[in-house]
């Protein structure tokens, strides 16, 4: 139980700093992961995504306190508690987010991480199958371990919604993880040959095959840290208390939710919240489960006139006929998660690249699967990218076992409320352009009757749900920024020996979904940890819509 590197959870980053930090075979490396095994169906299959999120064998199952700007709903948190973390339960959609993201990082102080810097890290990790439908590929990676695909694309209503996009007067792309993401085009996504391909597919499992890569069931407790050097972790396992020695580093990959918990629980955050629930202080940091930042998403719903949707297998035969063709051939509705088209757009004039994103779905029905279809229908998931409601992360005691307190405080920004407004109006707008003249029927949800502001506003209230991205609770920055948790190289500051590879490090939330970035924090964290030189950068420009200073579109 002891080893050159500890690393502290099997998700997004974990699994891939596990793979790096032992494949040259000079280091051992232990990965500690509370949550079992990734095998079965509800997981192998893509179109199974919705129950895994729910199942607590899979899910940790977080929730946020009342919030307070959406009436006292209590909001999910699905966290992956697997093998593979949060990839092995997520909606498997790839997006690298848009490269001014990475810019506006550097510009916070994280140094070494604007766009030409990390692009070569999502070359290196990739190996994307572009299915046929076009794109630059010079701008993607190839031979990677994480295999990025393209759904069939089969079913007329997916790329009605691409041609209703552009008939809005919207862009066309045909990569949105290359130069262009503005526009409206083919989703990406981590499956291959019909089954998820999460981070552990990907990185861990070949990992674990070498001899000095071992992987622990256990639950971590804290970081052990002497003399102001972390130096291992203590866990419970089988009922014992015991402590996992780290020779040279401790690395916590653990989730937004659990990355500061385990800091704040081993005397890292802010000094007076440690001290009400009697935690020593190791390191007065202040801004250890600040910043929580989140996507919220609402579902635009329309009927469809003609029964071409996902709703002919919404029955116990369709469904029984799916999870058979997908067991014995890896084919079918079963072996996609029926996110093939994608749209990002931007909110109006003056905002210089997209901040909007849209998902499309050719069934009416919640992302959870807890709502039945009410026919045959199609959805828009949409939302804006870049709220600036912030939350945070809080101990509710110095027990381990106990479930943080998660604040998201999503819609405290009068610009949250114009935005979705905006976002409604806009897919409105995109339903009723011609290319869905053929099978656009009735709205369902918000319904004609929900026009006004005040209406809107009620209806955004009661419906918006989360996206399922929180990010940015031990923030990267300076070393000399008080709020900052870890630097640039991802050391956690005032503590030697330990860093934080994961979601939470962001500074700002990416357009788009997270697992790919948190990824690429492994991957680029890896390098950082072992003292290797950075990748060469990548100088190359992003597309940026010559017209963004006087029209979104």
């Amino acid at each position: 139980m002891e080893a050159d590197f500890v690393i502290v959870g099997s998700g997004s980053a974990g699994s891939a700093l596990a793979a790096r930090l032992s494949e040259n075979g000079q280091h051992s490396v232990i990965v500690l992961e509370f949550g079992g095994t990734d095998w079965g169906p509800l997981i192998r299959m893509p179109g199974a995504l919705s129950y895994p999120m729910n199942l607590p064998r899979y899910d940790w199952g977080f929730v946020s306190e009342p919030e307070p700007h959406l009436g006292g709903r209590r909001l999910a948190c699905p966290r992956g508690k697997v093998i593979g973390g949060s990839s092995s339960i997520n909606g498997m959609v790839y997006v690298r987010g848009h490269p001014r993201d990475f810019d506006h990082w550097a510009e916070q102080g994280a140094d070494g991480w604007a766009w030409p810097d990390v692009a070569p890290y999502y070359q290196r990790m990739e190996d994307w199958h572009d299915g046929g439908h076009g794109g630059n590929g010079d701008w993607r990676g190839r031979g990677g371990p994480l295999h990025v695909t393209r759904g069939s694309r089969e079913n007329p209503l997916v790329r009605a919604f691409e041609d209703a996009g552009v008939a809005a007067g919207f862009e066309r792309t045909h990569d949105y993880n290359g130069e262009k993401q503005e526009g409206f085009g083919p989703m990406d996504r981590t499956i291959w040959q019909g089954e998820r391909w999460s981070a552990a597919d990907a990185y861990l499992k070949p990992a674990l095959r070498r001899q000095n890569c071992t992987l622990h069931r256990c639950l971590a407790r804290r970081v052990v840290i002497e003399h102001g050097r972390a130096t291992g972790v203590e866990v419970e396992r089988g009922g014992r208390i015991e402590v996992v020695r780290a020779r040279r580093e401790v690395i916590l990959a653990a989730s937004s939710i659990n990355s500061p918990k385990l800091l704040m629980l081993s005397g890292i955050g802010p000094g007076d919240h440690l001290a009400e629930h009697g935690i020593e202080v190791v390191a007065d940091r202040s801004g250890v489960g600040r910043n929580l930042q989140d996507h919220l998403e609402l579902y635009i719903q329309q009927a469809s006139t003609q029964p071409i949707t996902l709703f002919r297998y919404w029955n116990l035969a369709g469904k029984a006929y799916v999870g058979a063709r997908w067991l014995f051939t890896r084919t079918g509705p079963g072996a996609s998660n029926q996110f093939e088209a994608a749209g990002f757009v931007r909110s109006r004039a003056g905002v210089d690249y997209p901040d909007i994103q849209f998902h499309f779905l050719p069934l009416a029905v919640r992302y959870d699967g807890k709502v039945a279809a009410v026919g045959h229908g199609f959805q828009a998931h949409v939302g804006p990218m870049r709220s600036l409601s912030r939350g945070s992360v809080t101990l509710r005691s110095g027990d381990a076992r106990e479930a943080p307190s998660i604040r998201f405080n999503y819609m405290s920004e009068a610009q949250d409320w114009e935005d979705f407004r905006h976002c409604i109006r806009i897919t409105r707008e995109i339903f009723a352009a011609p290319p869905f003249d053929a099978y656009r029927g009735d709205e369902i949800q918000p319904g004609p009757e929900v026009q006004t502001d005040d209406e809107l506003d009620a209806f955004i209230r009661e419906h918006v749900e989360s996206a399922y991205h929180p990010c940015g609770t031990c923030r990267m920055g300076r070393a000399d920024d008080p709020l900052a948790v870890v630097d640039p190289e991802a050391r956690v500051i005032g503590v030697e020996g330990l860093r934080v590879a994961d979601s939470s490090i962001f500074p700002r939330i990416t357009n788009g979904n997270l697992n790919a970035p948190s990824i690429m924090v492994g991957e680029k964290a890896a390098d950082h940890i072992l003292g290797r030189p950075p990748l060469p950068r990548d100088n190359r420009q992003p597309w940026i819509n010559p017209r963004w200073e006087v029209s979104d579109r």
